[in-house]
């Protein structure tokens, strides 16, 4: 299922040169201390920088079409490791350092303060939740305990039970709450997931201790550990910063919440796998996720936008993830920076991506004429 034999070998790949440009994440750490210490206009810089700089920076780099050796070994791979394992402490001693200093930083409003913590979620959901996401599926303990304290930060913990037990496996079918509608707006779409994503997390976690004849409150149970990581890292904001301290840290996660449903509600907008009837749905196959082959965007994202390829090999490092062409998988017009921003404006969404999907359609199913069930998410449950 790999799209082309691999453009870059696993020599080069190596190669120090090559990672670096995946390690720009970490230029939002000292600019998320810079419009803390300054204020004033600075406070906006890291919404704009994570917005609009990558945006600008895809619209003069380009695409990048190049596959890498898929059979590239960890120790290949060390450096892009090593950006991802190194992320998490970088973002605990910001989060934290900062909840300690803003609270009683004279110089700053309120508004100053909160506008602070706005731009630490969007660097918090963007780059934490989204390495958070390459940890998680991983089979290194470090990894995924890594990926666990990143999301627990910003009070989201289920998401890897959703992720790895829901989303993967029903991906593009009714069961999963974060395959979006086709013209669902994403103020729709948003409250809807937040409802059912939790709740479809826990059921999945209580069936599988279930199959083991294990009740949901058996000490297994992952959410005993999401809740404990969460209260700890509450009560650390209360001690650090008192209740402005829990206040900014909430605003935090929230923001962070709010930009990880914002890529969910763009990977798979409108996108459903055929019914084939009882109960029974075609295979997940590269038609079923979006994807966007612009460089600088994937450089912050390290690679989510290769998403077809994702859903291919779920554990597959970024470094190596495949780029499908046109012909095999659908395509974005701009790189998630710019999405998101379109997907909070309904009415330009759906004139930009309305039309792909139905072309989308015609090109893959033409046999089906009746997408009323489809575009309303009411056919059978897969079994």
């Amino acid at each position: 299922m790999t799209p082309t034999s691999p453009d870059i070998s696993t020599d080069q790949l190596a190669q120090l040169k090559r990672a670096v440009p995946f390690a720009l994440s970490f230029a939002l750490v000292p600019l998320a201390w810079i419009t803390a210490f300054v204020g004033g206009w600075t406070v906006i810089l890291l919404p704009l920088v994570t917005w609009y700089l990558f945006s600008i920076i895809d619209s003069i780099v380009g695409l990048n079409l190049d596959n890498a050796d898929p059979e590239a070994t960890d120790d290949d791979l060390f450096w892009y490791r090593m950006i991802t394992l190194f992320w998490m402490p970088a973002q605990f001693l910001t989060v934290f350092g900062l909840l300690w200093y803003v609270p009683q930083a004279d110089h700053l409003g309120g508004w100053e303060k909160f506008f602070v913590f706005f731009g630490v979620g969007v660097m918090t959901g963007t780059v934490g939740i989204n390495y958070s996401h390459e940890l998680m599926h991983q089979k290194n303990k470090l990894e995924r305990f890594w990926a666990d304290v990143l999301l627990a930060m910003v009070l989201y913990s289920h998401f890897r039970s959703e992720h790895l037990l829901v989303h993967h496996r029903y991906v593009a079918t009714p069961r999963d709450p974060v395959t979006a509608h086709y013209n669902e707006g994403f103020h729709r779409f948003y409250p809807r997931v937040l409802r059912q994503s939790m709740k479809s997390a826990f059921r999945a976690e209580k069936a599988m201790l279930a199959r083991k004849d294990k009740p949901w409150t058996d000490r297994r149970n992952p959410f005993f550990k999401y809740w404990a990581l969460q209260a700890v890292f509450l009560t650390l904001a209360i001690i650090l910063g008192g209740w402005t301290g829990l206040l900014l840290f909430l605003v935090q996660a929230g923001t962070a919440i709010w930009q990880l449903e914002l890529v969910n509600y763009i990977e798979h907008y409108g996108l459903t796998r055929k019914h084939l009837g009882d109960g029974k749905y075609e295979h997940v196959q590269p038609r079923h996720s979006w994807n966007a082959a612009h460089r600088a965007s994937n450089w912050l994202l390290i690679n989510l936008q290769r998403h077809s390829d994702h859903h291919y090999k779920p554990d597959r490092r970024f470094p190596v993830l495949q780029n499908y062409g046109d012909a095999t998988a659908p395509q974005l017009p701009y790189g998630y920076p710019v999405m998101t921003v379109m997907a909070m404006m309904p009415w330009v969404w759906r004139r930009v991506m309305n039309p792909r999907v139905r072309r989308w359609r015609d090109m893959y199913y033409p046999e089906i004429t009746d997408w009323s069930d489809y575009n309303k998410g009411t056919t059978p449950y897969p079994r």
